[in-house]
């Protein structure tokens, strides 16, 4: 039985929101598919963002992760981006089961955040 990757098709806990996780180059990177808010309003665009030459592009397709590195169970060193608060963080990503894993987001350790997001497929 082979061992469980990262990548793949991920839930988020927030509005049903579905992130694919795929290689980027040598490292990982994670890609905003859908949300029941972009199933509503597909045009969204990134209004949030704390770029402002950013805003105008859609949410559909933004990198939420990216330039992690490591595995096969964890990876750090990249960025995590925010859409609904428009912020870029340091963080973590870190497989804690087959279909289970924990993104973490950090203004500066200790203030961080976590979320666990299932797979999808």
């Amino acid at each position: 039985m082979a061992a469980p990757t990262v990548q793949g098709l991920w839930r988020t806990p927030t509005d049903n929101g579905q992130v694919r996780i795929e290689d980027c180059g040598a490292k990982i990177c994670g890609r905003l598919v859908t949300s029941d808010r972009l199933q509503a309003l597909p045009d969204q665009r990134d209004v949030r963002n704390h770029d402002k030459a950013l805003r105008g592009r859609r949410l559909v397709g933004v990198l939420i992760a990216q330039g992690f590195s490591g595995g096969p169970t964890t990876w750090t060193g990249g960025t995590v981006y925010d859409p609904a608060g428009g912020g870029t963080y340091s963080g973590r990503i870190a497989l804690t089961g087959p279909d289970t894993l924990k993104l973490t987001g950090c203004i500066i350790a200790p203030l961080c955040r976590s979320q666990t997001w299932t797979r999808i497929k």
